[in-house]
C-alpha cells in the first residue's frame, strides 16, 4: 500500500515529498527504456506465461507452485481473506511482536473492541482536570463512558457530536470499548486545548470556520502534509455547514484530525523506514480502517 512521500525525511510533515527528487520523476539518463507495450523480460527457461483467457489467480491468494495441480473446476473458492487452508488459524489471543495488531490493553489480540485497564492520574495533574473527571465518573468506577466524556467537556462551553467523542475514546484507547480512565482523559483534555489553539490560530476572521487552504495549513502545523485531492476529501467530508462556500467547523475539524492522526499513525507503525509505502493484510486493513467507519 503507497503513500504519498518516498525517501521520506523524519524531521519534515509526513505526506510532504521530498524536496531532492520530485515526485513521480524520471529514471536516471542514460538508463534503457522498455519500449512502449513491449512484455516483460522473460528469463531463460522460465515457465510459460498464463494462457489467454485463463481464470485468474484470486487476489491476494498464495502463488500457485509451478507445476502444482490446478483447482478442480467448480470447486468452492477460498473465502476472501481467509488463512490459507495448509495452515492452522491464527490465533487471536497469542501475543505478537508486531507493532500493529499486538496485545491491545487489557483485551484480546488484534481487536480495536478489547476492554480498558484501570489507569492514574499522571503526575501533576491540574488539579480542575482531576476534578472534572471525578464529577463524570458519577459511580465511582475509575473510568467513563461516551455520553459521560461528552457532558464533561460539554461543561467547558464546547459541544461535540457523539461521533467525535467516540474517536476521541478511541484514539486515546486504542479500543472501541468507548469506556475511558483518568490517564486518558487528561491526554483527551490537553490535547483539545492544543487543537482549540491551532484551530484559532489559522480562523483569522473569528468567524468559527475554516476554509480548504486554512485547513490545509492546520494540518500542516500538526505534522501532516495531505495531498491536494486528500485535502478535497477532508474538506467534503467534514463540511457540516451547508453554505455556498466549504467551510469546516470547530467540532468537525477536530474529528477529521483525528481521522487524520490515526489513520497516519497506523500506516506509520508499517512505513518504519518512512519512505510512503507500507504492506497491510486484509485483516489488517480491515482493522486499520473500520473503526473510523464506525465511531
Amino acid at each position: 500500500m503507497s503513500g504519498y512521500p518516498h525517501n521520506h525525511n523524519p524531521s519534515a510533515p509526513y505526506g510532504a515529498p521530498p524536496s531532492s527528487q520530485p515526485y513521480s520523476s524520471a529514471p536516471p539518463y542514460g538508463a534503457p527504456a522498455q519500449p512502449y507495450g513491449a512484455p516483460p523480460a522473460q528469463p531463460y527457461g522460465a515457465p510459460p506465461a498464463q494462457p489467454y483467457g485463463a481464470p485468474a489467480q484470486p487476489y491476494g491468494a498464495p502463488a500457485q507452485p509451478y507445476g502444482a495441480p490446478a483447482q478442480p473446476y467448480g470447486a468452492p473458492a477460498q473465502p476472501y481473506g481467509a488463512p490459507p487452508q495448509n495452515k492452522p488459524p491464527k490465533e487471536h489471543n497469542k501475543p505478537s511482536s508486531s507493532p500493529y495488531g499486538g496485545p491491545q490493553p487489557g483485551g484480546a489480540y488484534g481487536s480495536p473492541f478489547s476492554a480498558l485497564l484501570p489507569s492514574t492520574f499522571p503526575p501533576g495533574t491540574d488539579p480542575n482536570v482531576v476534578a472534572c473527571f471525578q464529577v463524570a465518573d458519577q459511580d465511582g468506577s475509575g473510568v467513563i463512558d461516551d455520553k459521560e466524556l461528552q457532558r464533561a467537556l460539554s461543561s467547558y462551553n464546547q459541544s461535540f457530536s457523539i461521533r467525535t467523542v467516540h474517536l476521541l475514546m478511541y484514539t486515546f484507547t486504542n479500543s472501541n470499548a468507548r469506556r475511558i480512565g483518568p490517564k486518558e482523559f487528561t491526554q483527551v483534555f490537553y490535547s483539545l486545548q492544543n487543537w482549540r489553539a491551532n484551530f484559532e490560530k489559522f480562523d483569522r476572521d473569528r468567524s468559527g470556520q475554516i476554509d480548504a487552504n486554512e485547513l490545509r495549513e492546520a494540518l500542516l502545523s500538526l505534522g501532516f502534509a495531505v495531498s491536494p485531492v486528500v485535502l478535497d476529501l477532508l474538506v467534503s467530508k467534514f463540511d457540516k455547514t451547508g453554505g455556498k462556500n466549504k467551510a469546516i467547523e470547530y467540532d468537525n475539524f477536530i474529528e477529521c484530525c483525528l481521522t487524520v492522526k490515526g489513520l497516519t499513525e497506523k500506516f506509520k507503525e508499517k512505513d518504519k523506514t518512512y519512505s510512503g509505502n507500507a504492506t497491510f493484510t486484509y485483516e489488517e486493513f480491515m482493522l486499520t480502517v473500520l473503526p473510523f467507519l464506525i465511531a
